[in-house]
């Protein structure tokens, strides 16, 4: 393969996982994903962040052969997570006189993982200053964005800001790895704010934290460790994640139902009607027990309005509602409009604990809930009425 130079002597070391099922063991991979490493070889020479173990076989030849014979002088560890740190012993063995950057809660977690003495660690924190030759290195510390030791690597000659997961997406990069060498709307905006709403958007508020640190910084390239490099227009990155960080949100309304023999499915349907009826043309309806959670969080990061519905189950919620119901608890999405339905058989329990549930939550209720017995009928279902008038 062609040696990839995003920049002066700064170049792409990265690989696609077509293989793993599932991120994290948990969310779904069906346009894989990819990991992204970078090495500048100036004076002094710099790797910025390592792969996933195992994911690239060539990935220490590669190294080699852009160093010329050189010894890697730094190892910049932005995120520890194993898909970005999982070549590091590997790289300790391979150069012994390595130099590990990071700050203070990196090393912590390197003792945790790795047999390092203190004297191959080289601390950073903010405005901290490391000069490769022409290339000079900035650090900008953005702890929970998402991982308390998260920090992110700037180079002041290129304005090229290294983010590690910040900027990620899921899916692989299919030949082109710059943003202008794809369609960035059909192949990854959905991924990226997946990405974003599931594994980021519970540290939101640190994100604009991230956003006034770096709010001086010109920027010409946007360097993450998933997903495409930004060089095109790097600003529309921050833009999305500026728009998703706010909780800004589109007209919609996004239906999440859990439905055993059909009666709740019924009443999503009913009332999606009723809301198409009203002029609402972006209403998504998911069914829990087949669409896994990850899809319908993404989905409602997205739109402005939810609905939940769950029969009883065991005089509670469908266990597939409940796993929503928590996921939504831990990453807690802000403003929206919400209302709740669900039907039973005997004692019910659904709707009520989707109440309890929707407490905690601090999102505005536009109607009371719609609770039926047996089947679902018009009659029975007149709540749903004030339900599609205000739920837009």
């Amino acid at each position: 393969m062609d040696n990839i130079i995003i920049s002066n002597k700064v170049h792409y070391l990265g690989t696609n996982d077509r293989k793993k099922h599932l991120f994290e063991n948990n969310w779904p991979l069906p346009q894989g994903v990819s990991y992204n490493s970078y090495l500048i070889a100036d004076q002094k020479s710099a790797l910025i962040d390592t792969l996933e173990f195992g994911s690239k076989n060539d990935y220490l030849e590669q190294i080699e052969s852009i160093l010329e014979g050189k010894e890697l002088d730094y190892l910049i560890i932005n995120h520890m997570e194993p898909d970005h740190s999982g070549m590091t012993g590997m790289m300790l063995v391979k150069y012994p006189n390595l130099k590990v950057v990071g700050n203070s809660k990196t090393f912590k977690m390197l003792e945790a993982y790795f047999k390092l003495s203190s004297d191959r660690f080289l601390e950073v924190a903010d405005e901290s200053l490391l000069e490769l030759g022409y290339h000079k290195l900035n650090f900008v510390l953005t702890p929970w964005v998402h991982w308390p030791e998260t920090m992110m690597t700037y180079d002041s000659a290129d304005a090229i800001l290294f983010t590690c997961d910040a900027f990620g997406s899921f899916g692989t990069l299919d030949g082109g790895i710059f943003d202008d060498q794809i369609d960035f709307e059909s192949r990854f905006e959905d991924e990226m704010r997946r990405y974003y709403s599931n594994i980021v958007g519970k540290y939101s508020n640190m994100v604009q934290k991230a956003f006034a640190k770096l709010s001086g910084f010109p920027l010409k390239f946007i360097c993450p460790s998933h997903g495409p490099i930004w060089r095109e227009n790097p600003h529309k990155a921050m833009k999305l994640y500026d728009k998703w960080s706010r909780y800004e949100s589109e007209p919609g309304v996004v239906i999440a139902v859990a439905s055993m023999y059909g009666n709740t499915e019924a009443m999503a349907d009913y009332v999606a009607r009723l809301i198409a009826w009203r002029g609402v043309k972006n209403i998504r309806i998911f069914d829990v027990s087949k669409t896994h959670s990850s899809y319908i969080i993404s989905d409602i990061w997205k739109y402005s309005s939810l609905l939940l519905g769950s029969c009883a189950y065991n005089t509670g919620l469908h266990p597939m509602m409940a796993n929503l119901c928590h996921e939504l608890e831990v990453i807690s999405p802000k403003n929206k409009k919400y209302a709740l339905f669900g039907s039973y058989s005997w004692s019910g329990g659904g709707v009520r604990t989707l109440e309890q549930f929707a407490e905690k939550m601090s999102w505005e209720k536009v109607a009371e809930p719609v609770d039926i017995i047996g089947s679902p009928d018009p009659a029975k279902m007149a709540g749903f009425e004030a339900i599609a008038n205000n739920i837009i």
